[in-house]
């Protein structure tokens, strides 16, 4: 019996990787977290399958859902919006899973922070503009933030925010910023990426508060910086004519040269 973490993506059901899906499909057991996964994703769920909302549920309840799955040795599909490698609390359950001796994989998902550039169609990392992206949030209730993982010290490297989980403290958010990047630095919030109702809000930190409508509430993302905005940027050397790489060497003389020549 195995335990299938599946990002299950930013919520459009088709941003579904194939081995999510087919993973879903060959489990007798789904744990979703319903307040953020789109229930067409259950669609892939075998007839007949245990399909259960976790988000009602704390964490000694879900695990007891597992371990009744473990006993039954049916394995399970544990359904988390976006990746799992942030803000996920797979962390917890993978802790625990060790301590019962249960098998578990991971499969990737969509990031809300991919989809969320993707709406706006933006590259968040442009030549000599930006070369990061650094995926953030505002202290909550669920989480505090480590010393030193604050927004100012983020600010200061000039960095392109993806700042999660904090749409309720866009004072706090300005405040920090704008010391860093200026009053008129691009902002963008895009508010249930890829999902049918998407809304964006496009703003700078200084008028960013005031552009906000009713509506928009925690599964926005805010995303800030530069790069969101610019339009006079270099051109990646990548794909310059002269420069020399594996696959398109400039001379017999290049490092590269034998390599195209070979198959492998």
């Amino acid at each position: 019996m195995t335990v299938h973490f599946i990002g299950a993506g930013p919520g459009a059901p088709d941003l579904l990787t194939l081995r999510g899906r087919d993973l879903i499909a060959a489990c007798p057991v789904c744990l979703y977290a319903g307040s953020l996964v789109p229930e067409a994703v259950l669609g892939h769920c075998p007839a007949g399958a245990r399909v259960i909302n976790t988000a009602p549920m704390d964490l000694d309840a879900i695990m007891a859902e597992i371990a009744k799955a473990h006993a039954a040795d049916q394995d399970v599909a544990r359904l988390h919006s976006g990746d799992m490698s942030v803000w996920s609390a797979m962390g917890e359950q993978i802790r625990r899973l060790k301590e019962m001796g249960i098998a578990y994989t991971v499969t990737p998902g969509v990031p809300s922070f991919a989809a969320a550039a993707a709406t706006i169609g933006a590259e968040l990392t442009l030549p000599g503009v930006a070369q990061s992206v650094v995926l953030t949030r505002t202290p909550g209730r669920a989480s505090s933030m480590p010393e030193g993982e604050t927004l100012t010290a983020f600010g200061a490297t000039g960095a392109t925010l993806a700042i999660h989980l904090s749409i309720q403290n866009l004072a706090r958010v300005t405040a920090d910023l704008i010391p860093h990047y200026g009053p008129d630095c691009p902002v963008a919030v895009i508010w249930r990426a890829s999902w049918p109702d998407e809304r964006v809000v496009r703003a700078t930190l200084a008028t960013l508060e005031g552009a906000m409508p009713d509506g928009i509430s925690r599964t926005a993302l805010i995303l800030v910086g530069p790069a969101l905005a610019a339009s006079d940027f270099d051109e990646s050397r990548l794909y310059a004519a002269d420069y020399d790489r594996r696959y398109r060497p400039q001379s017999a003389t290049s490092p590269w040269a034998d390599w195209s020549e070979r198959d492998d």
